[in-house]
């Protein structure tokens, strides 16, 4: 079904024209979000020096501990939005839409509060050093103010992309994103408010992306139409988006939990490879933007081709999209690597600190095809509604494997480089678990369609 210039017909015609069509706005919208924070780490890093470049670093994983349970449910607001939307069935669309952004504006005020209370805490957990958790505190206190746009942004965005509208969030994107840019020159550099500065055009950048994306949603003439007196929480749908969603928000949390348990280990080498670290894992994000855009566009595919029972068209979904991700997270994995130096001095003039960063990109970038082949599968299983297995076996080969890395093999070889090795070991044995997970869930979604029992 395609009702605009927007909209992608996953469900008839050739795959991977669309895949790359739905993938590549995606991919740039994941690159283009991810800078937010690489140009707050950038003006801080230039013009504030390498305390404040650790201090934004530092809070990186504590964010997405807080905020990935929620997006994650987005997920299942996709997921169910690409179902209805495919079989047509407008009613159950609206009321969709309407629940997902009403439970997004709930999460998102949650989230302002969390933030503002628990941050120093939390902070002060991992260890953060001394010299910089006052500037940290003082970021993320800031920055989760701006969770309630954030927020609705996501959510927003999810239901555009159900329908394969993956180009307008992009615009939306590259509006803030400019504002983003602008702002940090200005509070940084003119007013000297430092990580506050950053902190503060960030939350104007996302307040013009949600801005952008809810107007979209409300000129649109579809299913997907938007109305604010119309916003409800309907527990029927909200448990079908909760049956997805929160097993992916989960996975995430705790994947992001094992790498504040890393971040922890990193700030026991000190500020300067915190500060390496930073600029390193902000690279690594820019790899993750660009595998995870074909994980979505498989997550949607094989959804709305589930809701109208194109079997066959889901498994070449899957292989179009491993084709995809492969050439993709290779390509740039090597390149990040072979041009390593050059990019860490974007972030960095300091040459101890590129050190740190080298040490910690020799390890997380060529393979990076691996991590993007692992997000595959759960991708496929959470397009056909099933989540909560694909968490669990994501948490015992990802987190598991970085758990007894950090605590039981790392303390004896004390080294960036060796602490760093636990990523590709800990992608390939995830691996091997999703692919048999994803084995025997496809024989019983066939068997259950073979005997009649599949409603779309």
């Amino acid at each position: 079904m395609k009702n605009s210039k927007y909209e992608i017909d996953m469900c008839n015609g050739s795959i991977m024209p669309k895949l790359i069509s739905f993938s590549i706005p995606l991919m740039l919208s994941g690159i283009l979000q991810l800078m937010f924070n690489a140009v707050d780490i950038v003006v801080v890093g230039r013009f504030s020096g390498s305390r404040s470049l650790a201090a934004v670093g530092s809070t990186t994983a504590l964010i997405n501990i807080f905020t990935n349970l929620f997006i994650g449910v987005s997920l299942g607001a996709n997921v169910l939005s690409a179902r209805f939307y495919a079989s047509g069935k407008a009613k159950e669309m609206s009321e969709t839409v309407h629940t997902s952004i009403m439970f997004a504006l709930i999460s998102g005020v949650v989230m302002a509060f969390v933030g503002l209370v628990f941050s120093r805490f939390a902070l002060e957990l991992m260890g953060t050093p001394a010299d910089v958790i006052d500037q940290s505190a003082l970021y993320m206190r800031i920055y989760f103010i701006g969770m309630p746009f954030f927020m609705l942004y996501n959510y927003g965005a999810a239901i555009l992309r159900s329908v394969g509208d993956t180009k307008r969030p992009l615009l939306f994107l590259i509006i803030s994103g400019i504002t983003n840019a602008v702002l940090n020159l200005i509070l940084v550099i003119r007013f000297r408010l430092d990580v506050a500065g950053v902190a503060i055009a960030t939350i104007i950048a996302q307040m013009i992306s949600c801005i952008l994306v809810l107007r979209c949603l409300y000129k649109s003439e579809s299913s997907y139409q938007l109305r604010f007196s119309r916003l409800t929480i309907k527990w029927k749908y909200l448990k079908q988006i909760f049956q997805v969603g929160i097993p992916a928000g989960l996975q995430s949390t705790v994947i992001n939990f094992s790498n504040a348990m890393l971040q922890s280990s990193v700030n026991s080498f000190g500020s300067v490879a915190m500060a390496g670290y930073t600029a390193a894992n902000n690279i690594f994000g820019f790899l993750y933007a660009a595998a995870n855009s074909v994980t979505q566009a498989c997550m949607s595919f094989t959804s709305q081709n589930y809701g109208v029972g194109k079997l066959k068209r889901m498994d070449k979904v899957l292989v179009n999209c491993m084709i995809l991700t492969v050439g993709v997270s290779f390509s740039l994995g090597f390149g990040a690597w072979f041009f390593g130096s050059g990019l860490l001095r974007i972030y960095t003039s300091e040459a101890d600190v590129i050190a740190c960063g080298l040490e910690i990109l020799a390890f997380t970038t060529v393979p990076y095809f691996l991590c993007g082949i692992m997000d595959l599968f759960p991708g496929a299983l959470r397009g056909m509604g099933y989540s909560a297995v694909p968490m669990i076996l994501s948490v015992i080969g990802t987190v598991g494997m970085r758990i007894i890395w950090i605590y039981l093999v790392f303390p004896a070889h004390r080294s960036l480089d060796f602490l760093f090795i636990s990523y590709p070991a800990s992608w390939t044995v995830t691996i091997v678990l999703q692919a048999v997970c994803f084995f025997f869930v496809r024989k019983k979604v066939r068997r259950t369609v073979l005997a009649g029992q599949y409603t779309a």
